[in-house]
């Protein structure tokens, strides 16, 4: 990346050329503008995070304790907020990225309002929400490094020139706050063309990495709820490569695909893959149809027949048209479709479980690796998930195998609040803490994220503000929960004029009008207030 100085540089050799006619422009601040505005389109970004996440991946495989995480963003302020604590939190982005889940754009930003994941909301909802996050994030560039340049203005005003040197050093290596996206693209919402639009709109949003689900596009349902419907292997994969031909068209050769599979909750096809010769990947889907043998023809009427090692035999078929799998072969069906992708170009895996629980996922890429080495998975640990409760039972079960007096527990009450204090509940709340360190070691899983969380901090902060603010406590309610915390604990938007840009847009107004300016963070400005 260029430096700081070589812009002042070149911008000044520019000015110079036009003889005079641009010498109202000041090549400092030029030099200033460029680098904080890095990421000057969406592919820019998309070739940038593809590469960063690509290395990640690189790093995983020699050492999975080097996991990647995410939380899902519904909104370009809460990622932008998102990334500012982690680098004033971390001192770095590095390893975190950013999740963009279909739930949330159909709850909370579809123009019909609020509505189920089932893929029923604009498909230009999700580029667009793509393109607000990167907006946002790079403003966070921006506002950081016009602080940064506040600074070195002021030690180069007192003659600090150890922190003039400091503070150049620093800009030349700023870190931004773009990191990855991993955007859902559901099902593909419509047939191979139809996804290879929308994966275009969302690469050149700034997508590098695009997670598609083996639903049926017109039947889709959230992961963890019933009735979802899976389509063939060479169904699924044409949506693959049509997301591959979309990166490719653009220019971002090493964008990641992540495939997801649901076969593990979902019992039903919408039809029955075709097959050439017995083993091939229609054939292999096939097998896991329940079926019943035909022994008289005369029986069959309307009926779809497959010959299955030499017997006729007859897929079960439901009033909703609908065929059905036997039951038990999810963990199955969803080895062979993760296989299956890895090797038709996917490069991450999703598998969607019912529960966390490590030794599960573990039991499919133990199989998938016996194919496929260095497979890799990202895992969603999901809200759907009740976490206390599933790890309580998961220690009590395994308390009980081994012969430990569990007779203080009562396994169907195990939520409780009483438990909270107890040996069970604190075991419990440790494997919650290793879950993904543990699960990144033994099952292979890359990266973690939690879908929705920022849906739900939404509903639990509006909540507690609100308890208190209409009840008793009133204003007191909003300065002792909310506007104290921020002042204490450092929270950059307190200053929310300065968080939304009212600074930056000072700047500008000095370099277009030099003293003429009538700027905003004046004396009277009430954010002097939250001065450090």
């Amino acid at each position: 990346m260029t430096s700081y100085q070589d812009h002042i540089g070149q911008t000044s050799q520019l000015i110079r050329s036009y003889n005079g006619t641009w010498d109202g422009i000041d090549a400092e601040s030029v030099a200033r503008m460029r680098l904080q505005n890095r990421f000057q389109t969406g592919l820019d970004i998309a070739r940038y995070t593809a590469a960063v996440m690509r290395k990640d991946m690189a790093a995983y495989d020699a050492d999975p304790s080097q996991y990647t995480q995410s939380l899902g963003c519904w909104h370009g302020f809460i990622g932008q907020q998102k990334m500012i604590s982690i680098k004033k939190h971390f001192g770095s982005t590095k390893r975190r990225y950013l999740y963009l889940s279909g739930w949330m754009v159909a709850a909370l930003r579809s123009e019909f309002g609020p509505l189920p994941d089932q893929s029923m909301h604009e498909k230009t909802s999700v580029p667009a929400l793509i393109e607000e996050l990167y907006t946002f994030l790079r403003q966070a560039d921006a506002r950081e490094l016009g602080m940064m340049f506040r600074e070195l203005d002021k030690a180069r005003e007192t003659g600090n020139q150890v922190e003039e040197q400091r503070l150049l050093h620093a800009i030349d290596n700023y870190e931004t706050h773009v990191v990855p996206i991993i955007a859902d693209i559901d099902a593909g919402f419509g047939n191979a063309e139809a996804t290879y639009l929308l994966a275009k709109k969302m690469i050149e949003a700034g997508a590098c990495a695009l997670q598609i689900e083996n639903q049926v596009s017109d039947e889709k349902q959230c992961g963890h709820q019933d009735g979802k419907v899976t389509v063939p292997h060479e169904d699924f994969l044409a949506k693959v490569r049509a997301c591959r031909y979309a990166f490719l068209e653009l220019g971002v050769e090493d964008g990641i695909i992540v495939t997801r599979t649901d076969s593990l909750g979902a019992g039903l096809t919408k039809q029955i893959a075709f097959s050439k010769e017995p083993g091939d990947i229609g054939d292999q889907y096939n097998s896991f149809l329940d079926c019943e043998e035909i022994t008289d023809l005369s029986t069959v009427n309307g009926d779809v027949i497959i010959n299955r090692d030499g017997k006729l035999m007859r897929p079960k078929r439901l009033p909703s048209n609908l065929f059905q799998f036997r039951e038990g072969t999810g963990a199955d069906r969803c080895v062979l479709d993760c296989i299956t992708s890895l090797q038709h170009g996917a490069d991450l895996l999703w598998i969607e479980t019912e529960k966390p629980h490590i030794e599960q996922i573990a039991s499919m890429v133990d199989k998938i690796r016996e194919v496929i080495p260095n497979a890799k998975l990202v895992y969603n640990n999901s809200p759907s998930f009740n976490w206390t409760l599933n790890f309580r039972q998961q220690v009590f079960d395994a308390w009980a195998e081994a012969g430990k007096d569990v007779s203080a527990y009562d396994r169907a009450k195990l939520m409780s609040v009483d438990y909270d204090g107890t040996e069970l509940g604190q075991e419990a709340d440790e494997k919650i803490r290793t879950f993904q360190r543990d699960a990144a070691k033994r099952a292979g899983i890359f990266h973690h994220l939690i879908t929705l969380p920022t849906y739900h901090t939404a509903a639990l902060s509006t909540d507690n503000l609100a308890k208190e603010y209409f009840g008793e406590a009133g204003m007191l309610g909003y300065v002792q929960g909310v506007q104290r915390q921020e002042i204490r604990q450092g929270i950059a938007c307190v200053k929310h004029q300065n968080m939304s840009g009212s600074d930056i847009g000072d700047d500008h107004k000095e370099y277009f009008a030099g003293e003429a300016a009538l700027k905003a963070g004046g004396v009277h400005n009430t954010m002097n207030q939250f001065a450090a």
